[in-house]
Parts: C-alpha cells; structure tokens; sequence
C-alpha cells in the first residue's frame, strides 16, 4: 500500500520529560489505524506530531516525498484534515460558517456550496445548517466538526492525489448511533484510498473498525498490526493494568447495513 504519510525515529520532550519516544510510523492509503492506550499515553501527541501541528525534537515526517516542515500551511491544509477532540468558537457562527471554513479558494462558488451540502448531509447535521454554533449540545458540535473536515478532504481531493485524516477521540461525545455513523464514513474514506488515523478509548469500536491497532503506553509503541492479533489478555495486562479477558475479536472490520449506515452518517 501507498504511504501517505510516514515518521522516522520522531520525539518530543517537555518539561524534562519524555512524551514521545523516538518512534516509526507509517499511514498507508486505505488502512485505517486506530491507536488505544491509557490517558497521557502519548496518543495526541503522536497524532499532533503527525498532522504537521507540533514539531517533534528529532526525526522526521514526509507527505510522501516532502517533510512537513517544508509544506506551507495552505498545501498542508490540502493534505489532511484534523477533527481534534474539541473546539472553542468565539465568534457566533452559523453550523454553515463553520463547515465552510474547510472550503476556502476550493473552486467557484456553487462547487463550494455543493460540497458544504454533501459535508452536513454526510455528519447528519444538514438541519442545523442555520443554527448558531455555539447554542448546539457538545455532541451536536462535534458532528459539525466532522462536516467541516469531510469538507475539506472534499476541497483537497481535488487537487491532491493521496489524502489524511486523523481523528482524536471523535466519538466521546456522540451518542450510540453517531458514533457509528462517524466510524463508518471512516471506513468508507479508507476505502475510497484516504489514510485514516483515529484515537479510541472504547476497545469493542476499535477491534470493529480498525484495519490496524497500535497501542501506546508510556509515550511508546507496544504492539501494531490487526485487532485480533493485538488485542489479547496480555496486552490488557501490559497496557492498561487491568485483568479481563479478550472475547471473540472480529477477524475483520465490522460494517453496518448500508441502509443504517447512510441514516447516521
């Protein structure tokens, strides 16, 4: 498989401490990658590390051929997307203003509202188009923020040929049927050739969907490679402490109906 974006021997280190030990990583085009881990594991910061938003002490991250640090802010906004784990609007903008923000200079004007609409209608959130941002419920917000950066990779896929996305905890605040929802469209981007890279607590959602699980604890990587090869007793032991036993991991990665799928996507 292609890889879209690739880390070599990346770190970081804050306040005299290790957040991240040196590590490799590679996100390949139609894979998505889940990674799990205790709180302060170093998932975010991997994460951050690989979407261009922090630099890392040492090593590096190329786009291909080209490292991070030499893409100007408009051609990495062209390559990937990132739905954080929350956002903060100060201004009141409409749940439309918000999606927009993700289609700047992306064709004329009816391209761009053409892909807002297909963008609201992907995170079912089409009827709040005209709400104000900020009187939503968090999960509501965050399903516009998934609309924001479905739209992006909509305006970056027009010109960019292999695309990211990565995903911090998007599911903590939506409820059972949109956390599907969202998973699926992730599914669905992998398929279609995107790199799709996501934080999960919730391990029964991560076996399900992911092509890949890495776990992380420490601020390093412990295991990588297929849910049922990863997830075991073991490594519930190791990673997060804990005594339970593993049930039956599916072999592949689980897909909705597409009926239902479409409904809460």
């Amino acid at each position: 498989m292609t890889a879209v974006v690739t880390a070599t021997g990346i770190s970081l280190h804050a306040a005299g401490r290790t957040i991240l030990m040196p590590t490799n990583l590679a996100l390949a085009a139609g894979e998505l990658t889940v990674v799990v881990g205790p709180n302060g594991a170093g998932k975010s910061t991997l994460l951050k590390i690989l979407a261009g938003e922090i630099a890392p002490a040492s090593g590096s991250v190329l786009y291909g051929d080209t490292p991070v640090s030499a893409m100007p802010p408009w051609r990495l906004a062209m390559k990937r997307a990132v739905l954080p784990q929350s956002v903060q609007l100060v201004f009141p903008f409409t749940v439309a203003e918000v999606v927009r923000l993700g289609l700047d200079g992306a064709g004329s004007a009816a391209e761009r509202l053409d892909m807002m609409r297909r963008a609201l209608a992907a995170a079912d959130v089409a009827h709040l188009a005209a709400r104000n941002y900020q009187t939503l419920s968090g999960g509501e917000q965050q399903r516009v923020q998934f609309a924001r950066v479905l739209g992006q990779l909509m305006a970056g896929g027009r010109s960019e040929k292999h695309l990211a996305l990565f995903l911090d905890e998007p599911v903590s605040s939506l409820d059972l049927r949109h956390q599907l929802g969202l998973l699926e469209h992730g599914r669905r981007l992998a398929r279609e050739g995107v790199a799709v890279f996501a934080i999960l607590h919730d391990l029964n959602l991560a076996a399900a969907y992911g092509d890949r699980l890495v776990a992380m604890k420490g601020g390093a990587i412990v295991a990588d490679g297929p849910p049922r090869v990863v997830l075991t007793d073991a490594l519930l032991r190791e990673v997060f402490d804990v005594q339970l036993k593993v049930g039956a991991v599916p072999a592949g990665p689980f897909v909705l109906p597409h009926p239902a799928a479409g409904a809460a996507a």
